[in-house]
């Protein structure tokens, strides 16, 4: 019987330290199991390095959307730059498409601008590929349909060329234009581009696939978790 205190003890200290050796194992081994999201495009090795645990590893260059400047629905000239700091969903779409029955990447970001409306850390991206008919008039009309916010989800329009560039050289997706019995259609990937806040791709989703969908949420959870992470080590 003398021995019951003892191990009442025993069995308090081991219940008062289970919880702060999970915390530790989260805190310090847990970051040796995270793994970020990818980063798409062409890369290079730097002439720069960074120590991880005293070794020297070489840096590396990636792949960055350039800067633009385009118009959005409220006629307000908008650059990526504009979004220093914030996480991007991108996609590709025309007004006639869409009423064509074509409206996929819209509709699916319509959701997730819904889903992540109060979330001041991640913005979207619509961007017209019919600059001919796609006047800004039209995006202002056609935003009010969608209930897309200006500054937070913008969409865009603006000079063929520059486009052109962005969409073929930038965010690497497809969209051409296609003249069928005298009719003119623009054919175009319904990929969600996730960007980070370096301007960095980070993933593609098709926008016809719920898993696909699926699994952009998720991602864009890890992405804030990794963009925090960063922020606090100063990176």
């Amino acid at each position: 019987m003398k021995g019951t205190p003892i191990k009442k003890i025993l069995i308090l200290v081991t219940i008062l330290a289970v919880p702060g050796f999970l915390y530790y194992l989260l805190q310090e081994k847990g970051k040796n199991r995270y793994r970020p999201l990818p980063i798409f495009g062409p890369k290079e090795v730097a002439s720069t390095f960074h120590s991880v645990r005293g070794t020297q590893i070489p840096d590396t260059i990636y792949h960055v959307v350039n800067d633009f400047t385009l118009v959005n629905q409220n006629r307000d000239s908008v650059s990526l730059s504009k979004y220093d700091n914030n996480i991007l969903i991108l996609n590709l779409f025309y007004i006639k498409g869409d009423a064509n029955g074509g409206g996929a990447t819209t509709r699916a970001v319509k959701g997730f601008s819904e889903t992540y409306q109060h979330n001041k850390a991640i913005n979207f991206l619509s961007i017209s590929i019919d600059t001919k008919d796609d006047t800004q008039e039209k995006l202002a009309d056609y935003a009010k349909t969608l209930s897309a916010k200006a500054g937070k989800w913008d969409l865009l329009t603006g000079d063929s060329t520059q486009l052109l560039t962005l969409v073929q050289k930038g965010l690497f997706l497809d969209a051409h234009q296609e003249h069928i019995s005298a009719e003119s259609k623009f054919v175009y990937s319904n990929m969600l581009v996730l960007l980070d806040s370096h301007h960095r791709i980070r993933g593609y989703y098709e926008a016809t696939s719920q898993e696909a969908l699926s699994k952009l949420d998720d991602e864009i959870k890890v992405l804030l978790a990794e963009e925090l992470r960063n922020s606090r080590d100063g990176r």
